[in-house]
């Protein structure tokens, strides 16, 4: 057996000249961390069915342009139904394209391509069936094309895969992908001077255990040019110090946005110190938030926001923001969700620009048809729960939550207009301006609503069975 890319794959040595024995030793040293010298590493592309591109006079560690035999390796391997080795080394190279069926593989820590600018690096298009695997990127911060979106662009690619990857120092995006279906893995994206990895309309996709970190304008994105189904997994990813070079009030510095994407899971990820938002998902309908960990976000650590419809948010950790989970715009049609289990703790009062609407300092924030259940709020510097926004409330319930040590436990909205919202049965301790207070927009204009029969001036309030203390 061969341990390749952390995967153990079963060899016949049938006309190898091995014996059994020979392999399993190979093997063996590779998993005691025993370096292949050269000749042991080609040998070992050979038994996976590789063609070494050697064959084809690249030279790792040439300080001249090898674009050219690299697109003549990396064709010819693809007529042929085989993967291109690349062995250790640096390679010079720009402007490459994948035709269908490529597949490149080199060594990990060892196969780098460096980009020499004057357009692209990688690009596919209308391609099936392609792979790169165990290769360092490195664009050294050189120009990229006005044509080009990325550093590696794939565009209507079927079947991609990048597993095990290293994409460092782009100018504009790290990885930009269009309407591709497939998966992106084990790879690490760093320095993208705009996102770290960008899907647009994926047909089917999954992100999964990838490091992205240190870029100036985003982590993940999964966008769309319309809002319509898209189905995209993002799950166990790593997305950490995302900055929003651009400004503004959100489209920036998020670690994973979902912008008009339907139906996307984003599940088990580890965000940290973005600008932002940690998750933020924008006329996202279908989404699924769940167990992730979102610590010390500049704004709204996760966000479901504008013209959605279904959105469940259960089980996340929040550590740090301005806000910890929003679930807003009703006004633009946003509606319809559950918001359970989560821990929401240390939300500050100030964010990246100044306060808009109702402010930063609040736990969790709701507007219409939502469930809210078994969230445990602590430190909030405003507002553990905030339900509706002037007279944008519907169908809220606020039941078996834990509020702690947050100066107003439960702010409402009291404007005429406003829809049913039920409180019941939550535990607010430590609120020391009230348990459960009446707003008109952001002015605080009743007393707690806990105490005697003051909710009874409120019809569309139902407010019972409390524990404060």
């Amino acid at each position: 057996m061969s341990k390749t890319s952390g995967r153990i794959r079963h060899i016949s040595t049938r006309d190898t000249g091995l014996t059994r024995r020979s392999v399993l030793l190979g093997a063996a040293a590779g998993l005691a961390g025993v370096a292949f010298p050269a000749r042991a590493a080609v040998r070992v592309a050979d038994l996976r069915g590789t063609i070494d591109a050697a064959e084809f006079g690249i030279r790792p560690g040439a300080a001249d342009d090898q674009s050219s035999l690299m697109q003549q390796a990396i064709d010819a391997a693809a007529r042929r139904g085989r993967a291109l080795f690349l062995p250790g080394g640096r390679y010079t190279v720009a402007n490459l394209r994948l035709p269908s069926g490529a597949r490149l593989v080199g060594l990990p820590g060892q196969t780098r391509f460096d980009y020499q600018g004057g357009g692209h690096l990688i690009y596919c298009e209308k391609a099936s069936s392609v792979g790169l695997e165990g290769i360092h990127f490195d664009g050294g911060n050189r120009m990229i094309g006005e044509y080009a979106p990325a550093l590696l662009h794939f565009a209507d690619a079927k079947d991609l895969t990048i597993e095990g990857c290293t994409l460092t120092g782009s100018s504009k995006t790290g990885l930009a992908l269009d309407r591709c279906s497939g998966r992106v893995r084990e790879t690490t994206i760093s320095g993208a001077r705009q996102a770290g990895l960008r899907s647009v309309e994926a047909r089917g996709l999954a992100i999964s255990d990838n490091h992205v970190h240190d870029c100036a304008n985003g982590g993940i994105l999964v966008h769309r040019w319309s809002e319509g189904e898209d189905g995209t997994i993002v799950s166990g990813n790593r997305v950490e110090r995302i900055a929003a070079r651009n400004g503004g009030t959100g489209q920036y510095g998020n670690g994973i946005n979902i912008f008009r994407a339907h139906n996307v899971i984003v599940r088990g990820n580890r965000v940290a110190d973005c600008a932002f938002s940690a998750i933020r998902s924008n006329a996202g309908s279908g989404i699924i938030i769940g167990g992730n960990s979102c610590l010390r976000s500049g704004e709204t650590a996760i966000y479901s926001e504008f013209a959605f419809q279904g959105a469940v948010i259960a089980d996340n950790l929040v550590d740090g923001g301005a806000m910890g989970i929003s679930i807003a715009n009703f006004l633009d049609g946003g509606r319809l969700a559950t918001c359970s289990g989560n821990i929401v703790r240390n939300i500050v009062d100030t964010g990246p620009y100044p306060a808009e609407v109702q402010g930063f300092g609040i736990g969790i924030a709701v507007e219409a048809d939502t469930a809210l259940t078994g969230n445990v709020v602590e430190n909030a510097a405003r507002i553990g729960l905030h339900m509706g926004w002037g007279p944008y409330l519907r169908d809220v319930a606020a039941t078996a939550n834990v509020l702690r040590d947050c100066p107003i436990g439960v702010a409402v909205t009291v404007v005429e207009g406003a829809g049913p919202a039920l409180i019941a049965n939550n535990m607010i301790s430590g609120a020391s301006q009230g348990a459960v207070v009446g707003h008109r927009w952001k002015e605080a204009t009743t007393g707690d609503l806990t105490q005697g029969d003051a909710a009874t001036r409120f019809p569309h309030l139902a407010v019972s069975g409390n524990f404060v203390r």
